[in-house]
């Protein structure tokens, strides 16, 4: 197949590296991954970046004629909340993609509304609460400490590290301001719950597939704090080294919960 992989052109990757080459610290190995792979299966695939111009994805399409764009954009133009509308315009291509479609990135990408349609479907959530910007910050009654506080909007844990969890109404308004001024988003708050960061991961469309029960590991965390997936350790490989983070199947689950963990997403 000709496949189109579109990427944030500063996660461009490099066409060969060197054997033995460690890239678990390059910004673009999952880029890597994605096009060695799909090479290495047969597949002819062609290395789009993308910025501000939709028209690249429409010239590229007409002219090269891709089976499939694998997509990996998180936003477009620099702003996160634009992803949907890189997709929407792979539709009016009529351009089959990889990923979710418009409508779910759209849903998906404000958490208030998505917790509410949780709900409705009677999934247990948090209790949690909307801070906007311009508005008192006020706690509810019904929100007890601790909070997690975050950004409603954002995604790969921006904005979010260990004060992130309160325990205050004082820590509580500190946190929210900062949200708002600094990530200039409104301000998620919601009940704290300690656990374990399980993931399970689903493939289809009509006919759903969930991938087996993924677990972020917190092997070497100091003393008090929190076991939350935070900025750092999403993303810097140093903080993950020194406190042994790390991600692999769940284990010690029993059967029945990883069914029930399975069904429910």
């Amino acid at each position: 197949m000709r496949v189109v992989a579109l990427v944030h052109r500063h996660l461009i990757p490099p066409a060969t590296i060197e054997a033995g080459t460690d890239i678990t610290a390059e910004p673009w190995r999952t880029e890597y991954d994605v096009v060695s792979t799909l090479t290495a299966m047969g597949h002819e695939v062609h290395v789009l970046a993308v910025h501000d111009d939709l028209g690249e994805i429409r010239r590229l399409a007409t002219d090269w004629k891709p089976h499939i764009a694998f997509n990996l954009l998180e936003g477009f133009d620099d702003v996160t909340i634009f992803d949907q509308n890189v997709v929407s315009h792979l539709e009016l291509l009529k351009l089959a993609y990889t990923g979710c479609n418009p409508r779910g990135l759209l849903l998906a990408r404000d958490k208030s509304l998505s917790k509410k349609l949780l709900a409705y479907h009677r999934i247990p959530i948090p209790e949690f609460e909307v801070f906007r910007i311009g508005r008192p910050i006020r706690r509810a009654k019904r929100l007890a400490f601790p909070l997690m506080v975050k950004s409603l909007t954002q995604e790969a844990s921006i904005g979010i590290s260990q004060a992130s969890v309160v325990d205050s109404d004082e820590k509580l308004k500190e946190r929210v301001t900062f949200i708002h001024e600094s990530i200039k988003t409104a301000a998620l708050v919601e009940q704290y719950i300690e656990g374990r960061e399980l993931y399970v991961g689903i493939i289809g469309n009509q006919l759903l597939q969930a991938l087996p029960v993924w677990e972020l590991f917190f092997t070497n965390m100091p003393d008090g704090a929190r076991r939350i997936a935070t900025d750092r350790v999403k993303w810097s490989v140093k903080y993950q080294k020194k406190y042994g983070i790390d991600s692999g199947l769940a284990h010690e689950l029993l059967d029945a919960k990883r069914e029930q963990l399975q069904h429910l997403c």
